[in-house]
């Protein structure tokens, strides 16, 4: 089969450019400063302790955090699936 042929290809469909690739390395390196940051402060942090209660308001706020973006995507979800985005 020729390039001629084939039909064009969507945007959606389209290959990553190269803006892209180097979109995506930058965000790599954002994401490995991050983690070496955050495991130097967790290694200087020797004395700090976090209480009982701090340990259930931090896990119910990393729970709600994602219920609440796994409800936003559901309702991008729907109201892309049923035609009511502009």
């Amino acid at each position: 089969m020729n390039d001629s042929s084939r039909p064009p290809r969507s945007a959606s469909g389209s290959r990553l450019g190269p803006w892209g690739w180097i979109a995506l390395v930058v965000l790599a390196l954002f994401l490995a400063a991050a983690i070496w940051y955050a495991i130097w402060a967790w290694g200087r942090m020797s004395g700090v302790e976090i209480s009982t209660a701090g340990w259930i308001f931090l896990v119910a706020g990393v729970f709600f955090t994602i219920l609440v973006g796994g409800g936003l995507m559901a309702l991008l979800f729907y109201s892309n699936r049923t035609g009511r985005d502009f």
